[in-house]
């Protein structure tokens, strides 16, 4: 599973995969620390931003890979 936010005004970023296996790696620049992310199994996941600030405002996306 993949998460993303898009900025206003910017392209797509990718903040974080989760492996099947329930491993979540975290691109450049995100943290567990800002971004938690819970997977219950393939088809449940939950991204939670903390402390939430102005500089989060942005649209977020979760996409899921069958492979």
């Amino acid at each position: 599973m993949f998460w993303y936010h898009q900025p206003p005004r910017d392209g797509l970023k990718l903040v974080a995969t989760v492996t099947a296996w329930l491993q979540s790696s975290y691109e450049e620049g995100y943290s567990e620390a800002k971004f938690d992310i819970s997977r219950d199994n393939n088809d449940y996941s939950v991204m939670t931003i903390k402390n939430v600030t102005s500089k989060d405002a942005a649209v977020y996306f979760c996409a899921a890979s069958d492979h």
